[in-house]
């Protein structure tokens, strides 16, 4: 399947994993992460992002803060 949305997506794609093969296709990126138990960058502010912790803990602890 061909994402016809892939440049769009990938301008707004906050992910810094370089050699990712998902990077701006969101239903493969969504349905590896989800399988992995753990949520896509673009859950997750810049600077947590860069972490590479992609849990749902983090994602929790993140937003606890604020």
């Amino acid at each position: 399947m061909e994402c016809k949305n892939k440049q769009t997506n990938t301008a707004g794609c906050n992910c810094s994993y370089e050699p990712c093969a998902r990077k701006g296709i969101c239903c493969e990126c969504i349905r590896y992460h989800l399988s992995m138990k753990e949520l896509p960058a673009c859950c997750f502010p810049d600077e947590a992002e860069k972490t590479y912790d992609r849990s749902f803990e983090h994602f929790i602890r993140i937003h606890k803060k604020g």
